[in-house]
């Protein structure tokens, strides 16, 4: 349901941009957002958007990643700028989705490695 893509190699300093986009039977969706998780720790929130485009940050990333979403495409960026070693993660997006004629459902994408190099 959620395919995410963009992942890759990238030296400190540099940017990537990350797409994650649903399909399947979609009725409507709420929430999107970019969760990571580092080696050995656990899975932390990055950012999220509300269908009315409205944002949130973890502070970490405030000023440096953009998060933006494409209704008619059913997808979700999440743009990211001068990266630092500490962003190397694997990035998994998230949707709230309702099916027709069905109920909301959190769906997870299958993660996109990102590994910040010095």
């Amino acid at each position: 349901q959620l395919q995410a893509s963009g992942g890759g190699l990238v030296q400190a300093g540099g940017s990537l941009r990350l797409s994650c986009k649903a399909s399947g039977s979609i009725f409507s969706i709420s929430n999107m957002g970019w969760y990571r998780q580092a080696p050995g720790k656990q899975r932390e929130l990055v950012t999220t958007i509300g269908s009315d485009g409205s944002t949130g940050y973890a502070d970490s990333v405030k000023g440096r990643f953009t998060i933006s979403r494409d209704n008619a495409k059913n997808t979700v960026y999440l743009q990211m700028n001068s990266l630092k070693l500490d962003d190397t993660a694997v990035y998994y997006c998230n949707a709230n989705i309702r099916p027709y004629g069905g109920n909301w459902i959190a769906y997870w994408g299958q993660g996109t490695l990102v590994t910040v190099s010095s």
